[in-house]
């Protein structure tokens, strides 16, 4: 998948990336640290839970799970290099490394689209069709989302990696931008990319507007079915049940489909670098808190888990 032909080869055996040199790297690399250590203790914490208590072993917390270890994986793709790269200042990548870098950056932002798109229609299900639920959210159907998901998800980097692969990068080396992503690759290239760019928009609103249109007309029957509930009380529970998840969707879908669909020319680097690194910290950051603090069920689930680890030390 991340052969290099033998002219690209020739011509980049790496890359340098320019990260923040305007801002102080030691603050930087401790603000970082700590945003990095926070996001991965608090999706281990979110997936353990729901791993180990029964009474979370239902299709949202299956789901839950699964994106807790997308945003640990999606996190990890790129801020352990940054921290390296602002500890040591040694900030050079191999082109193969960052084109894996590339391929899985792309490979968990489709994973997390197809997720809120599944858990979407799983709160459609639980509220418009409650009786039919263990039915269409059984383990078998929840193992078939998970599978579909991450393997489709798996397929769409591929002729972003491959395009990228078999670029000439005649020009300079230096990447203005603290990982690898397509639109500062392109700036570099010094072949015509227009079909690249076209490919990327072409794909990109396969993948992120498919879920999001699934996301919205779920959204749409919830809301109509919520709004023929008769009580006050029964309306304000059934969205409270969404509440989570659709919070999420929008902080997700706006931030990423910003980043993403738009023109190389407008790619300007100290903007895109900020708003790059705020994409990828802020949504693994904001996940756990969003689905547990205000979760009955998750906060009791956690209270048995640390008393279960308390009786054990």
């Amino acid at each position: 998948m991340f052969n290099v032909s033998m002219k690209v080869q020739s011509r980049v055996v790496e890359f340098t990336m320019e990260c923040f040199p305007d801002i102080s790297q030691i603050h930087l690399f401790i603000i970082i640290l700590i945003i990095y250590l926070i996001i991965v203790l608090g999706n281990i914490t979110v997936y353990i839970c729901i791993t180990v208590d029964p009474h979370l072993h239902t299709p949202m917390y299956i789901f839950l799970g699964s994106l807790s270890i997308v945003d640990i994986l999606s996190a990890s793709n790129v801020l352990p290099s940054l921290l390296s790269m602002l500890f040591t200042q040694q900030k050079t990548i191999s082109f193969n490394g960052c084109l894996a870098q590339l391929y899985f950056f792309i490979y968990f932002t489709c994973t997390e689209f197809f997720l809120l798109a599944v858990m979407a229609y799983d709160r459609y299900v639980a509220i418009c069709h409650p009786l039919h639920y263990a039915l269409f959210m059984s383990i078998k159907h929840c193992t078939l989302f998970l599978v579909g998901t991450w393997t489709t998800a798996a397929l769409e980097p591929v002729l972003h990696t491959i395009f990228i692969a078999n670029l000439s990068f005649c020009s300079s080396v230096q990447v203005n931008h603290f990982f690898c992503d397509i639109s500062p690759l392109l700036k570099l290239s010094c072949n015509d990319t227009i079909h690249i760019e076209i490919a990327t928009y072409v794909l990109g609103a396969i993948v992120g507007l498919t879920a999001f249109t699934l996301t919205l007309l779920s959204y749409v029957f919830i809301i109509n079915t919520i709004l023929k509930i008769n009580s006050a009380d029964g309306r304000r529970k059934a969205f409270f049940t969404c509440t989570s998840h659709l919070t999420s969707v929008i902080v997700f879908f706006g931030t990423s489909l910003s980043l993403h669909v738009r023109p190389t020319s407008t790619y300007e680097p100290v903007h895109d670098k900020l708003f790059s690194l705020l994409y990828i910290t802020m949504i693994p950051l904001l996940n756990p808190p969003i689905y547990t603090m205000k979760n009955k069920q998750f906060k009791e689930a956690f209270g048995r888990l640390n008393r279960f680890f308390q009786t054990k030390g």
